[in-house]
């Protein structure tokens, strides 16, 4: 758990330095990296974290659907507020200089801990019949969540810089967004074992972050190819995140 929380801090921290290597302006190298962690996480969400939901004995499958469906379209009204920072939009204009996009920094908090609450390490404890050590699929989310936080944190750090136009007050706000995931982890590890130990609300939440990982991964690989152009590139790093997904089972 320590390792999760100190990963998926650090990896929002590193990324919202990447601002002073790479101009906002340019976003090839975004696009590059979405694709990328798009199809990880589209490719994780159908191998993975639906059929582990779906095997939960502490719900009736065809429930689970309704969970999934909630995520999805929580995430759309997210996005209301987020303008998509999630999948790497980076809007200079919107908002006054100088102030706080709050709904905003809000609407990612709420994303990212979700993603965190997940990633659960049962430890040996029994739930409904489920003995488990740590999960089949924790560091595989894991690596997911990481590498989908390192475009959406430079995204955000972009808007802040445009905001505040100071780099040390827009990285404290970018704080928010860092201890989303790890307040999640804490949560589930340490709050829901007391509280729940039938494993239900493990289940609504893999649910409702399943169909929250399906918006954002489709919304990106269909947004990374403007007018459906092909684009090489893109291609390219689509199947490598395919690939680096598809792999792990054989790990």
């Amino acid at each position: 758990m320590i390792i999760a929380i100190l990963v998926l801090f650090f990896t929002v921290v590193l990324s919202g330095f990447l601002v002073k290597v790479f101009p906002p302006h340019n976003g090839r190298w975004l696009k590059i990296a979405l694709s990328f962690s798009g199809a990880y996480l589209f490719t994780i969400t159908i191998i993975h974290l639906l059929p582990d939901v779906l095997r939960n004995g502490n719900t009736q499958s065809y429930g689970v659907g309704y969970w999934v469906l909630a995520g999805f379209f929580l995430q759309l009204v997210l996005e209301l507020f987020s303008q998509g920072v999630e999948h790497g939009h980076i809007h200079h204009h919107q908002g006054r200089i100088g102030s706080m996009p709050f709904l905003l920094l809000g609407s990612l908090f709420v994303h990212s801990f979700l993603e965190g609450s997940i990633l659960v390490e049962y430890g040996g404890h029994a739930h409904a019949g489920h003995a488990h050590t740590t999960s089949d699929n924790f560091y595989l989310v894991l690596l997911g969540v990481a590498l989908h936080h390192v475009p959406a944190a430079f995204a955000l750090m972009s808007v802040l810089l445009s905001r505040l136009e100071n780099f040390r007050k827009a990285f404290l706000w970018l704080l928010i967004f860092a201890v989303g995931s790890p307040l999640g982890i804490f949560f589930s590890n340490v709050v829901l074992p007391q509280q729940a130990p039938d494993g239900l609300l493990y289940t609504a939440l893999t649910g409702l972050v399943a169909g929250n990982f399906l918006h954002i991964s489709t919304t990106i690989l269909f947004e990374t190819s403007p007018d459906h152009r092909f684009n090489r590139t893109k291609l390219i790093a689509t199947l490598f995140g395919l690939t680096l997904a598809l792999a792990s089972d054989f790990i």
